[in-house]
């Protein structure tokens, strides 16, 4: 049987712990139902017998403590909360645990922003991870030598697995059971769970709100010109020279300060525009590609597409509520 420890850590989010035992407990009994063993062993391991949550308004017992479990082969690392510094040091504990199991041959997968426990264990150092968008900054911030995919649900590298934002993890869990018990069941949890098999990006979910959370003042404030300008056709060189910063010099500034590029950062915030429109507006697609600066239907549809994952005929569809009642 595949050995699961759910990790039971301070101040994370509890249906992140639960839903993973949810899972894999279904899994086992839609074996059994087939006439099959079940494959996963499931236990709650904490630093504790029982932790409480919301102010001791909830508390999950534990299985095992740490010291108890001499071999596992998947461990979980549900979603934290809080102050994220603080959450992880009060945590810190599991991150020698993670690392010397891992070494030993299990396989560790962090849903949601667990990723940032995930990472304080340096395993991921030099690969690729998904996490929340909402978070993503401060990641980027924390974890240099981890590379941040931006929209992507689930992500793997070598025996590590990270999701995406909120309920995204679902996929994940989907992805291990397919993994572990097999396609057909897989598909009978989705369907039991009324969950979407397969589904790869969080794009559609991402909400641009300008990364302005740095101390270079003249790039805050070629942020906010391109914010009131969205109808605007601005070019980069225009923007240094609005602010009396050579063009390389500012290309760079701006990329450290935002994460983006200048060019990246116009096209965010005008798609981001886009997608408001698109949510509360009767106005069809040439009048709001017009309204933020775009005249060529295909470049528009195109780029739409990429930051978004959808075109902006079914973000409508997906996301006004008028389109939604028709």
């Amino acid at each position: 049987m595949i050995h699961v420890s759910i990790l039971v850590p301070n101040e994370a989010i509890m249906a992140s712990i639960v839903d993973p035992r949810t899972i894999f407990t279904g899994a086992n009994n839609f074996l059994e139902a087939a006439g099959h063993s079940p494959v996963f062993n499931i236990q709650f391991v904490g630093l504790s017998r029982e932790v409480e949550y919301h102010e001791g308004l909830f508390a999950v017992r534990t299985d095992a403590l740490l010291k108890d479990i001499k071999k596992t082969d998947l461990i979980i690392i549900p979603a934290i909360s809080g102050q994220l510094e603080r959450t992880i040091d009060i945590n810190r504990d599991f991150i020698p645990w993670i690392i010397k199991h891992y070494n030993n041959g299990s396989e560790v997968a962090s849903l949601c922003i667990g990723s940032f426990l995930l990472a304080s264990t340096g395993l991921l150092d030099g690969k690729e991870c998904s996490s929340h968008w909402q978070t993503a900054n401060e990641f980027r911030q924390m974890f240099p030598d981890v590379t941040l995919v931006d929209g992507r649900i689930v992500t793997e590298q070598q025996g590590l697995y990270s999701s995406g934002g909120a309920t995204s993890y679902w996929s994940l869990l989907l992805h291990l059971v397919e993994k572990h018990a097999g396609r057909d069941i897989a598909i009978v949890a989705s369907k039991v769970f009324a969950l979407e098999i397969d589904r790869k990006s969080q794009s559609p979910f991402i909400m641009f709100n300008g990364q302005k959370n740095h101390d270079d003042e003249p790039i805050r404030k070629a942020q906010e010109f391109i914010e009131q300008n969205i109808a605007e056709k601005i070019s980069i060189d225009e923007l240094a020279d609005k602010f009396a910063i050579g063009r390389r010099h500012f290309d760079r500034r701006f990329k450290k300060a935002t994460n983006n590029t200048a060019g990246e950062y116009i096209q965010r915030v005008k798609i981001e525009a886009a997608k408001k429109q698109l949510e509360t507006s009767n106005k069809n697609i040439n009048e709001i590609m017009y309204e933020v600066g775009y005249n060529d239907t295909k470049t528009f549809r195109n780029l739409f597409k990429k930051l978004t994952g959808l075109s902006p005929v079914e973000y409508r569809n997906k996301y006004n509520r008028e389109a939604i009642v028709a």
